[in-house]
C-alpha cells in the first residue's frame, strides 16, 4: 500500500473543517496511519517549501503556516497519492472542481485548506520530515473487503 502526507492547514483549522476533511478521507476508504496536531516551526516549513524559496509569496506562506497548529496525517491505501490529489483538487480553490475539498470549500491558492504530497518522492521526503517511525501505525482496517476487491487488496 502506498503512503502519502496530508497537512490540514491553519485556515481549515480556523474554519472548523478538520472533521469534515478527515471524514471524507475515511469515507473514501483510506487508512490514517499517523495523525497529530503540531504548531509547525518556520525552520521545518522552510525545508518543506524549499522549492518556493525566493518567490514573492514565500515569507507570507511560512508566516501563515506557522500561525496556528496544523493537523498532519499519514495516509495509506492503494494509489494513495493519486487518490488524495484527486480528492483534494487543484491548488487554486477557484479553479478546483466541485466535489473536491478545495473545489467545495476554498477560494484561495494559499489558504486552500490542505496540502497533499504530489509524488512518491515528495511523499517519502515529507513523511520523513514530519513523522518519526514511532508515530506511524500499522493496523488492519475493518471492512477493507468492501472497499477493494480481493485481487486489489494486496
Amino acid at each position: 500500500m502506498e503512503k502519502t502526507l496530508l497537512i490540514i492547514k491553519p485556515d481549515a483549522i480556523n474554519r472548523g473543517m478538520m472533521g469534515n476533511i478527515i471524514t471524507r478521507i475515511e469515507h473514501k476508504g483510506l487508512i490514517i496511519a499517523g495523525i497529530k496536531m503540531e504548531l509547525l516551526k518556520p525552520e521545518k516549513l522552510k525545508k518543506h517549501y524549499a522549492q518556493h524559496e525566493g518567490k514573492s509569496f514565500f515569507d507570507e506562506l511560512i508566516k501563515y503556516m506557522s500561525s496556528i497548529p496544523s493537523v498532519l496525517l499519514l495516509i495509506e491505501g492503494r494509489e494513495a497519492i493519486a487518490v488524495m490529489r484527486k480528492l483534494v483538487g487543484a491548488t487554486d480553490g477557484i479553479r478546483a472542481e466541485p466535489g473536491t475539498i478545495r473545489g467545495d470549500y476554498s477560494l484561495s491558492t494559499q489558504n486552500n485548506l490542505i496540502h497533499a504530497s504530489e509524488s512518491a518522492e515528495a511523499a517519502q521526503k515529507e513523511i520523513a520530515l514530519f513523522f518519526s517511525k514511532d508515530e506511524i501505525y500499522k493496523y488492519k482496517k475493518m471492512g477493507l473487503e468492501w472497499i477493494y476487491s480481493s485481487n486489489e487488496n494486496k
